[in-house]
């Protein structure tokens, strides 16, 4: 083989861009079978993938799309490039129910058949679940999400899982665990976890908010309605932008052939359809299934401004040092002068995976801090404690319900904190009254504190910094029966320490430093 032809052949198996418009051929919307030259969002992922892949040997990519911009059609062949290339590989696709299976298996094979001579490996055998390249000891296996045991006893390295959120609910996390735990985590083994949304519950959402977080190893993949091309309308004689489409276009440069897309499939649909099957931001995509208590326009504008925070700090041996890893993500920098109040949900601990949580409000009402994790109730109170010491001698309301009694007790009565929040219980007839420390939540108290918390945001009278405080309130909802809570599946520890935070909020104000030549001076 001469050099060039060495080198058209390194470059169908390294550059992936090269190989799909040279070898792979698809069918079009259109129904023409062409090659396979990757479009804008193909282009933005085969970046992602590639970057990965160099920086760690291996992909594992969860990818939140828009309606058909060609990314299951970008994962099939980039798949099939892997496993058609690479000596003892096996592919396994899982869809959400057996004619999309079928459709994907169909794309595969389409790309096999129509593989040029050179680039083809043998075959043994093509059923209509399996494609198997005998000299290369590799193949590919198809499965539909919902059965019990997929991929039980296999060894999977290249795994395309497509529509994961809508994937049969009493089996999905039990399917997607057994098939993580059949990819070993070495080199040379690829993952592609990609779905449209469906609300912000299961295993897609929890999977997706893990990456986002960088907890699980997978990087979130996102790409925005408006970077498909098509998408795009004749612009009628007279079209006049609404005032929600002039801030749409302001914020993403979108044009009056998109905006008018955009205003067809809404009338088609509806405004929350099109949110979700073509999101222009990744927290738009999941639309809960309840109704929002919180204004779901205002907290996404909040998401998409939503600052880095400026320090991460952890606790240890009772003080507040910098850490990278630290739970208590910082906001605003210490202030010695300002006074600050700290609300708290707690949780049961590291074995329950329930997350305890503290807010931290200035005189402002700004969130200045959020600590989050998991711990037991006991310790949570010296985690309170060293808070509240380090912000001032913060005003701190523990949550007092169930488990929370073991915090609050141990925080006002065993560590003597001095600065607790309180309240009294009124005896009935010649009862004594009684003092309980902390926030009881109750029947009659929640819904007061989170309309109290849901006025604050409507009428910008508190800051929310924190991107997990407001991805939980985009999930808290009313539920049928008419009550507030997480949807399920999802959190709510950061709202309601939130809401308890602002409940014993003393009241916004400025306050005034004196300086140095003693004159007052308000801020």
């Amino acid at each position: 083989m001469d050099q060039k032809l060495i080198e058209i052949r390194r470059r169908l198996k390294d550059e992936f861009a090269f190989y799909s418009r040279s070898a792979v051929k698809i069918r079009t919307k259109s129904g023409d079978v062409r090659p396979l030259v990757l479009n804008k969002v193909q282009q933005k992922l085969d970046e992602v993938v590639e970057a990965q892949y160099k920086a760690t040997g291996k992909v594992r990519v969860i990818i939140l799309k828009a309606r058909q911009q060609g990314l299951s059609t970008y994962t099939s062949a980039k798949i099939y490039s892997r496993i058609s290339q690479m000596k003892a590989k096996k592919g396994l696709v899982v869809a959400h129910k057996a004619d999309s299976t079928r459709a994907l298996f169909d794309m595969y094979q389409r790309i096999h058949a129509e593989m040029p001579e050179l680039l083809k490996p043998s075959t043994r055998y093509s059923s209509r679940r399996e494609l198997v390249f005998d000299k290369l000891d590799s193949g590919l296996i198809v499965a539909t999400a919902g059965g019990d045991g997929i991929a039980r006893g296999e060894t999977i390295t290249h795994c395309h899982l497509s529509e994961v959120a809508f994937w049969p609910v009493a089996t999905a996390a039990d399917n997607l665990n057994a098939l993580l735990q059949a990819i070993p985590n070495r080199k040379d083994t690829e993952v592609y976890v990609e779905s449209t949304a469906n609300g912000m519950t299961g295993v897609f959402y929890e999977l997706w908010q893990g990456a986002v977080r960088g907890e699980n190893g997978f990087i979130p993949f996102f790409s925005p309605w408006f970077d498909s091309d098509e998408y795009r309308e004749p612009v009628p004689e007279g079209f006049e932008r609404t005032y929600e489409e002039e801030e749409l276009a302001e914020l993403y440069g979108l044009d009056d052939e998109q905006l008018m897309f955009r205003r067809i499939k809404i009338a088609q649909t509806s405004r929350e359809q099109f949110m979700q099957e073509y999101p222009s931001c990744a927290d738009e995509a999941f639309i809960t299934s309840g109704r929002p208590v919180f204004n779901p326009e205002q907290i996404q504008e909040l998401l998409r401004n939503a600052p880095e925070p400026i320090a991460r700090m952890a606790v240890e041996d009772g003080v507040l040092r910098e850490h990278p890893r630290g739970e208590l993500l910082v906001y605003h920098p210490f202030d010695p002068a300002e006074v600050y109040t700290i609300g708290a949900d707690v949780g049961m601990g590291v074995r329950d995976g329930d997350y305890s949580v503290a807010q931290i409000l200035d005189s402002r009402k700004r969130q200045v801090a959020v600590w989050r994790g998991l711990v037991h109730p006991d310790y949570f109170a010296d985690i309170l404690q060293a808070l509240g010491i380090h912000y001032n001698t913060a005003r701190i309301a523990p949550e007092n319900n169930n488990h929370g009694i073991l915090t609050a007790v141990r925080l006002g009565r065993d560590l003597a904190y001095p600065n607790v929040f309180t309240e009294v219980n009124e005896g009935k007839l010649n009862d004594q009254h009684t003092i309980a420390i902390g926030f009881r939540t109750n029947v009659k108290t929640k819904p007061l504190i989170i309309d109290r918390l849901r006025a604050a945001c409507r009428e910008c009278e508190i800051e929310i910094n924190d991107k997990e405080t407001l991805r939980e309130m985009l999930s808290y909802i009313v539920n049928e029966a008419g009550q507030m809570e997480a949807e399920p599946g999802n959190h709510d520890d950061c709202v309601m320490s939130l809401a308890i935070a602002n409940h014993c909020h003393e009241g916004k104000f400025t306050p005034i430093h004196v300086t140095d030549d003693f004159y007052i001076e308000a801020i």
